[in-house]
């Protein structure tokens, strides 16, 4: 099996990660829900995952990290927990659904929305018109959502114009980086970031059922879910202070000490090499694509902020035929369809083929890259392109 699917799910990991899960199971007892030797060694594989995701993303201190069950949640949180009825909020058409969905349902609720479109006449290329976006981040809009990269196209956004853009004007920057966590610099202070999402099972490297939440001293969010905490019992109200203002319940520590493993290779790998090896492939995968006959591209890949995904469609074949042939006959495992991202498909024209995406992990190699360009190249002349 060839895996090229790593945008949706990082099925390629460090083995110490299946290795600290499985010693986590053996080994973990509850969080702040005791004194004993199981409970406190939770405790501080937990904190020392806040301590690593805070400074990988330059927040302002473990304390400002709460753990979630992935990136939906995260931002789901942060969505019902900053706006009100009658809040100014924007977003854009590069979202996932797990962005658009909550506002959409707050929109419902009296929030205005304003959606931000692709730059013409760049559109097939899905690059975000961004001077449009600047023109709306005026006094009196609560929050900005927007994601760091593209889940289909790989492009990226320029976070930093924008937080800054934010800041001096009073607005809130919640920040997607679920694409591009693992492999895009990422700094909350430099960016002006007030709120970033991430999940734990993509270009972090570690198990599903891992994510969470930074925000910024200062900032209240309302959480989405209230329960057990562990410390303040016989209060009727849900803990005020980070993270456990944001936690409730049992935290997946199994999950999270494999994501503390993988998130110690990055850190012995070394951030800007992995970007350099996944661009490389990706580099090598469109500059063979790109002669096959049929092919049409999705994304701007002379953009200087992206990710290691590549789009295409060939010709007009649906393109749940072609990822599909291409795992039946050459055992290559990539992502067609509409991938959660339906204004983005609208942006492209490809509401209803549809694209194949290719996405790329540090694990994967250059042969793998060869050989699914091959692929499409028999597919290309079995289809008579």
């Amino acid at each position: 099996m060839i895996y090229l699917d790593a945008a949706a799910t990082g099925l390629l990991k460090p083995p110490q990660v299946a290795a600290a899960v499985a010693d986590a199971i053996c080994r973990m007892g509850n969080d702040s829900r005791g004194t004993h030797p199981a409970s406190l060694y939770t405790g501080r594989v937990l904190l020392e995952t806040r301590e690593r995701i805070a400074a990988l993303f330059g927040a302002q201190g473990a304390d400002c990290v709460a753990f979630a069950m992935n990136g939906t949640q995260a931002l789901n949180t942060a969505v019902k927990g900053l706006l009100r009825p009658g809040d100014r909020v924007i977003t854009t058409v590069m979202e996932h659904n797990s962005v658009l969905r909550p506002l959409y349902e707050m929109e419902n609720g009296g929030v205005q929305l304003t959606v931000i479109g692709c730059r013409e006449p760049s559109a097939p290329r899905g690059v975000l018109d961004m001077e449009a976006l600047e023109q709306k981040i005026v006094p009196g809009v609560r929050a900005v959502f927007c994601t760091h990269a593209s889940n289909v196209t790989g492009n990226g956004n320029d976070i930093r114009r924008i937080g800054q853009r934010c800041r001096e004007n009073g607005v809130l920057f919640v920040a997607d980086v679920c694409q591009s966590a693992g492999m895009l610099k990422i700094d909350m202070e430099r960016d002006c970031i007030d709120v970033l999402c991430f999940t734990g099972h993509k270009g972090l490297m570690g198990p599903q059922g891992t994510g969470g939440i930074c925000v910024r001293r200062g900032i209240a969010v309302r959480p989405l879910l209230t329960g057990g905490s562990g410390i303040q019992t016989y209060s009727r109200s849900h803990p005020r202070e980070m993270p456990s203002a944001l936690e409730a319940g049992t935290q997946n520590g199994h999950g999270v000490a494999g994501l503390l493993a993988a998130l110690k290779e990055i850190d012995r790998i070394g951030l800007e090499q992995i970007a350099e090896k996944k661009e490389k492939l990706c580099r090598l995968f469109v500059q063979e694509v790109q002669k096959i006959p049929g092919i049409r591209m999705y994304g701007d890949y002379d953009l200087p902020l992206r990710t290691a995904a590549a789009a295409l469609n060939l010709g007009d074949e649906d393109s749940g035929y072609v990822s599909a042939w291409l795992e039946q006959e050459r055992g290559i495992c990539t992502r067609s369809g509409g991938h959660c991202a339906p204004l983005m498909h609208e942006a492209l024209g490809t509401r209803e083929q549809g694209a194949v995406r290719f996405s790329f992990s540090y694990y994967n190699t250059e042969e793998e890259v060869l050989e699914a360009a091959d692929a499409l190249r028999e597919l290309s002349r079995l289809c008579g392109y």
